[in-house]
């Protein structure tokens, strides 16, 4: 069974979701909680205005719009979009209110607006004061990606439930084939049957969204630098966590190699961007309790489901 992203250009501009990810929350743990002037939140409210735009007008394209020739068209790309800013929204306010329940200085979203196949490079919050413990850290970093992944999963089975199947009766010459998880894998045949490999998925843009969402939430799971897995990961691990960041960091280069050159590119990213080691928290001797370890391997049994080893593929 393959899934088929529906769009010429697609291919053009897949390099561009390498940075769709949660740049969230760099603790200034060499810096104390001062107090600050409240900021203000117009470039918060700027940058999602342009990002509801950059993502109608890719939903669009992806409908095979011309916005020069018809731009009434554009809101053809209104459900894509919507679907996407509230996976984004909720993950990111995951991690937003957590701050705000331990009293962490912690900025509203970043929207990220971009002339990408999904119109944005994602969002990012910024944390301005140092977690006080590896409790904490589990918390913020776990909670956004399980808040996005409960906005996911619903947007994704309505989407299949919408998607077409088509019986092949020549291979196909355009579009590109989007890669499956095991989470995907399973809720496709449930919603859909167990498809022969003669029959080709054509996702509604729901589905392309749910897609994406997958996708995001697996990438910010990364178990490296700062990432929301890096988080989790210290907050298990503790100092040791360099040594799987480096581990980690090397398997995506071979898996570069051997399975898509995005993560080349990502793991790239990751080691000038964020680097391997993970900053203390104020109390680093604080240990988790056992409900906060088992969250621990509950989420990296969410990276494991939601990994798509090759994402894109040109048909």
């Amino acid at each position: 069974m393959n899934v088929l992203m529906h769009s010429d250009d697609v291919s053009k501009q897949v390099n561009g979701l390498a940075s769709a990810f949660d740049a969230a929350a760099l603790p200034e743990s060499d810096r104390a909680a001062l107090p600050r002037k409240k900021p203000s939140i117009a470039v918060n409210v700027v940058l999602f205005i342009c990002t509801v735009g950059t993502t109608i007008l890719a939903g669009a394209l992806q409908q095979g719009v011309n916005p020069l020739q018809d731009p009434s068209q554009l809101l053809k790309g209104l459900p894509f979009s919507a679907a996407l800013l509230f996976i984004l929204v909720a993950h990111e306010m995951g991690h937003f209110l957590t701050s705000k329940y331990y009293h962490i200085d912690a900025s509203l979203p970043y929207f990220i607006p971009a002339p990408t196949f999904i119109g944005t490079f994602g969002a990012f919050i910024k944390m301005r004061s140092p977690v006080r413990n590896k409790r904490v850290l589990l918390d913020v970093g776990a909670n956004g990606p399980l808040a996005g992944l409960m906005v996911t999963i619903p947007i994704l089975a309505v989407g299949l439930k919408l998607s077409e199947v088509k019986v092949l009766t020549a291979p196909l010459t355009e579009g590109m084939t989007l890669g499956t998880s095991i989470i995907l894998h399973v809720m496709t045949t449930v919603i859909l049957g167990n498809l022969p490999d003669t029959h080709q998925v054509i996702l509604h843009p729901l589905g392309f969204a749910g897609w994406i969402g997958l996708l995001v939430t697996s990438m910010n799971l990364i178990p490296v630098g700062q990432l929301d897995g890096g988080h989790i990961a210290y907050a298990v691990f503790g100092r040791r966590t360099r040594y799987l960041s480096q581990a980690v960091l090397f398997c995506m280069l071979v898996l570069g190699i051997w399975a898509s050159r995005m993560w080349l590119m990502w793991a790239l990213i990751l080691f000038v961007l964020l680097g391997v080691r993970h900053p203390a928290p104020l109390d680093y001797d604080v240990p988790l309790d056992r409900r906060r370890r088992i969250l621990g391997l509950c989420m990296l049994a969410v990276f494991v489901i939601t990994f798509v080893p090759v994402p894109f593929g040109d048909l």
